[in-house]
């Protein structure tokens, strides 16, 4: 395929935005770190002037698993998969539902303004640029603003948020994703969770790649710009551009660190309650532990252990150690060991089984 979509160097602030003014604008993301990413989204939705024209960004991240806003982790991931594989885990600023990043998927942020804010039309930008490169494929968006190929395969789903005077609309697009992956971090780490929270609406997915082998990147970027040119009467080049360059985009290490932190990714879940069955060791009795959990951190613990097996005080201690420490592993770990210290021989033997049951219900 001819390549008649022209890449600019890489762009300062202060010429993006002078485009940005004359005529819709398309970014492509020199970054593959999904912070940086969100950051950008951010930025560029603080700091553009998307009032007369549009903004289209392109970006790829490395595997990473992204949840929506209002949404709990550890309903959505699996959390020790994740850390094991060295995975990272991010909130986005929009709602919708989880999805799982690699290099085999492309992201594709619409910016508008409020009133010109249109999902059915920039996932039309997606779907024609696909029949026009494969006339044969067979893709249609929903009224939930997914794309499904042959009716049944999702290729792309979305999210989106509106600020007072414009807004963004995020969508994927699975080109040759590893499913493998997928699958096996999107599951939930935590038995027993009841919450409020967003939950994701699992679909069978399927790669482009899967149905037409031949397709490769270039040829779907310029089809997705020149889709976009056309139906936003644009005529706009693909413009690199790198989300942690301070010059070009000041303050955006900033909102990045921001979307790293705990306090960001795990602390602004919505409030939950965890009510689960431990099991201690092959012979032990059950136990069960129910925990109130707000803003990340823990709330209220209570654990009901079979005091022939360990005495009350020591579940009682340990319930009230974990009060006001972060629902995780890490955070919770230095208050476990230092109860841990406090006794020996069978007892600690039997307390270690329990604390290492409930910082494994974390994740």
């Amino acid at each position: 395929m001819t390549s008649h979509i022209r890449k600019a160097g890489v762009r300062t602030c202060s010429g993006l935005m002078a485009a940005s003014r004359r005529a819709g604008l398309v970014l492509l993301s020199q970054s593959t770190d999904v912070y940086q990413n969100l950051a950008l989204e951010d930025w560029i939705d603080a700091n553009m002037d998307l009032q007369q024209h549009g903004v289209l960004m392109l970006w790829r991240n490395r595997p990473a698993v992204v949840i929506g806003r209002h949404q709990n982790p550890w309903v959505e991931c699996n959390l020790p998969a994740m850390k094991q594989a060295g995975i990272p885990l991010a909130r986005r600023r929009s709602g919708g539902g989880t999805v799982f990043h690699d290099l085999g998927n492309l992201n594709l942020t619409f910016f508008t303004s409020k009133k010109a804010y249109d999902r059915q039309r920039n996932l039309k930008v997606v779907t024609e640029a696909l029949r026009r490169l494969r006339p044969s494929l067979d893709v249609h968006a929903t009224d939930r603003f997914d794309i499904f190929l042959k009716g049944h395969y999702k290729i792309s789903g979305s999210a989106s948020r509106l600020s007072r005077k414009s807004s963004y609309h995020h969508c994927t697009l699975l080109h040759s994703a590893d499913h493998s992956a997928l699958f096996h971090v999107l599951r939930p780490s935590c038995p027993g969770i009841s919450s409020n929270a967003t939950l994701s609406v699992p679909s069978p997915v399927a790669n482009l790649v899967d149905h037409t082998p031949t397709l490769q990147w270039e040829e779907l970027l310029e089809a997705l710009v020149l889709q976009y040119n056309a139906e936003f009467s644009s005529s706009s080049q693909m413009n690199p551009v790198d989300p942690a360059n301070e010059a070009s985009f000041p303050g955006v290490s900033q909102m990045a660190a921001e979307l790293r932190a705990w306090d960001w990714t795990c602390g602004k879940t919505p409030k939950f309650s965890v009510q689960t069955t431990l099991a201690l060791s092959p012979v032990a009795p059950m136990a069960q532990l129910h925990m109130e959990v707000r803003s990340g951190l823990i709330e209220s613990c209570q654990l009901d252990v079979p005091a022939d097996w360990l005495p009350r005080r020591l579940s009682g201690e340990l319930s009230r150690v974990l009060l006001g420490k972060r629902f995780c592993p890490d955070g919770a770990s230095a208050a476990v060991t230092a109860l841990l210290r406090s006794e020996s021989g069978e007892l600690q033997v039997r307390l270690h089984n329990l604390c290492g049951a409930v910082l494994a219900v974390m994740g």
